[in-house]
C-alpha cells in the first residue's frame, strides 16, 4: 500500500517519514521535549496516520514517541538543575527574581508541580519546557518523572489514537483542538494563582 498523502502542514513532513520512518519520529519528539524548536507533535500525527495507512506500526509509533518523551523531558529537566538556579541567581535580580522569591517559587513547584507538568504536554510553548522549569525549581526527580511519564502517555495515546482513526481528516480535528490551547493555557494560569491565593489565605489565618 502506497504512502497516503499527508493533509495541509503535514505534508513537508512526509520525505521524513518516508527516509526515516520510526527515527524520525523519535529523534523529533525527543529534541522538541528539551526546548529545540522541532515539530513534535505533527510528526507524531503523521506517523498516525501512516499508521492507519498500514505504513507504520501504531504499536511502535506510540512506544517510540512515548520513550522519546519521557527522555527528552529528563533532559530538559537535568538540564535546569545542573545550571537554572545559578543563571537565576546571577542574572534574575535584573528582572526582580530575588533568590527569595525563587525560593518561594522552588517550595511552591515541588508542592503543585505535578499537575502543572501533566498539563503542560498539551500547551504549545509549556510542553517544550516544562522539565527545565521543574528542574530548575528544585521539584523532586522522581516525582516529576511519575508526573512526566502520565503526561507523556496521556498525551501519545491522544493524538496517535487520534490520527491512526481519522486519517486525512485529523488536520481539522487538530485545528479545532488547537482553538482551547489558550483556554487550557489561561486555566492553568488561573489554578496556579488560586493555589497561591489559598496559600496566602491560610498563611495569614495561621499567624
Amino acid at each position: 500500500m502506497a504512502a497516503p498523502p499527508l493533509p495541509g502542514p503535514l505534508a513537508h513532513l512526509a520525505p521524513l517519514l518516508a527516509h526515516y520512518g520510526y527515527w524520525a519520529v523519535g529523534g523529533f519528539v525527543l529534541v522538541e521535549d528539551f526546548g529545540v524548536p522541532a515539530p513534535g507533535e505533527t510528526i507524531l500525527i503523521a506517523a498516525g496516520i501512516y499508521a492507519g495507512a498500514g505504513q507504520l506500526n501504531i504499536v511502535a509509533v506510540a512506544v517510540i514517541a512515548f520513550t522519546a518523551a519521557v527522555v527528552g523531558d529528563n533532559i530538559g529537566y537535568l538540564i535546569g538543575h545542573t545550571g537554572g538556579r545559578a543563571f537565576v541567581h546571577r542574572w534574575g535580580r535584573y528582572v526582580f527574581v530575588t533568590p527569595e522569591r525563587f525560593q518561594k517559587a522552588e517550595e511552591f513547584f515541588t508542592r503543585h508541580g505535578g499537575k502543572i507538568v501533566v498539563v503542560a504536554r498539551f500547551v504549545e510553548g509549556l510542553r517544550q519546557v516544562n522539565g527545565i522549569i521543574a528542574g530548575t525549581s528544585g521539584m523532586l526527580w522522581r516525582r516529576f518523572l511519575v508526573f512526566n511519564a502520565i503526561g507523556a502517555a496521556l498525551w501519545v495515546g491522544l493524538w496517535a489514537s487520534l490520527a491512526y482513526v481519522a486519517g486525512s481528516h485529523i488536520t481539522a480535528i487538530y485545528e479545532e483542538i488547537s482553538r482551547y490551547q489558550l483556554y487550557a493555557l489561561v486555566a492553568l494560569v488561573v489554578l496556579v494563582a488560586a493555589l497561591v491565593l489559598r496559600r496566602v489565605w491560610r498563611r495569614r489565618h495561621q499567624d
